[in-house]
């Protein structure tokens, strides 16, 4: 393991938890974005097969985000310890999503609390994929829920995951990984064949991190003196009987705050059914997407100690072999 990589998980964890993502700085997953952007239109136009050029795509950008990450930290350490450790700080801290998921969410929850629904519709419409135009104040703390559940798995808890196994690399290559997904990975007539290998590779990057966050979420649970026994139990048992990545930290949500999630969600017009995740214990008002945002924090400091703890102990085992 690389000297400083519990140094530099500090450091990110904090910057993020402080200063989010100024919208005046660089910042790596938006050239992902435009990379993306640019890569599906010339393979579009020069490679018929689209599954194949989905394949090209994914190959492209993942592979170059982790060979560019890695030329720079060894750059900058040339340079100096501390240019290295700030690089290896400044691009985790880029992987991370804290203060933004809940700035983002606490835009939604005021809106509903100033009793402004089609403000609280746009505002809730910048953090879900689906369509806001009709819903209503239950169905918008519903959305809102959900995605603080799925984007605690993606934009925090997943980037620890792979920043224990693969270092700063590790972690840009996921975010390269989740980014594909969100922009191409779609289940849509353009996308079906072209994302195919980036929703494939979301689902498996995203495996192990999401049966991570069940006992995350618990612990935040307990902290927070939420309902511990239904967030593990409804993190589990789902009703269809299988265990999708997203199930697992919205069921865990669903059942720390008491609330049922699921249920038919709108895209671009189209109906789709997700199972029901939890039980109506509580009603979905505003004050449970403040709930959810507490929960928030709770899991990615709760996340953060043990990914600093697993960092910490691989530090000494390098060492001892050393």
């Amino acid at each position: 393991m690389v000297p400083g990589d519990v140094t530099t998980l500090a450091l990110a964890y904090a910057a993020d938890l402080a200063i989010g993502d100024p919208p005046a700085m660089p910042h790596p997953i938006r050239g992902m974005g435009a990379a993306i952007a640019w890569g599906e239109r010339i393979l579009r136009a020069v490679m018929p097969w689209e599954r194949a050029a989905g394949v090209v795509l994914v190959s492209a950008v993942v592979g170059g985000s982790t060979v560019a990450t890695s030329w720079l930290l060894k750059f900058c350490s040339a340079q100096s310890p501390w240019a290295g450790l700030a690089m290896a700080a400044t691009l985790l801290f880029t992987c991370l999503s804290i203060r933004d998921l809940a700035r983002e969410s606490w835009k939604v929850f005021s809106a509903l609390e100033a009793g402004d629904v089609p403000l609280a519709r746009r505002r809730v419409a910048r953090i879900v994929g689906r369509d806001t135009q009709q819903l209503d104040r239950a169905e918008i703390v519903r959305a809102a829920l959900e995605t603080i559940a799925e984007s605690t798995l993606d934009g925090i808890l997943a980037p620890l995951f792979w920043f224990v196994i693969g270092g700063v690399p590790g972690a840009v290559a996921y975010k390269a990984i989740n980014t594909l997904d969100s922009m191409v990975g779609h289940r849509s007539a353009r996308y079906i064949r072209f994302g195919w290998a980036a929703a494939k590779l979301d689902t498996l990057a995203n495996w192990l991190p999401a049966r991570w966050s069940a006992p995350v979420f618990t612990l935040a649970a307990w902290w927070c003196r939420f309902r511990v026994r239904d967030s593990w139990r409804a993190a589990w048992v789902q009703p269809d009987g299988t265990v999708p990545n997203a199930g697992i930290p919205e069921g865990a949500l669903a059942g720390a705050l008491g609330v049922r999630l699921g249920g038919t969600n709108w895209y671009q017009g189209q109906p789709v059914t997700m199972p029901f995740l939890g039980a109506p214990n509580q009603p979905l008002e505003p004050a449970r997407i403040r709930d959810a945002i507490r929960l928030m924090y709770a899991a990615s400091f709760v996340g953060w100690g043990m990914a600093l703890g697993a960092v910490a102990l691989k530090s000494l085992w390098f060492a001892s072999l050393g």
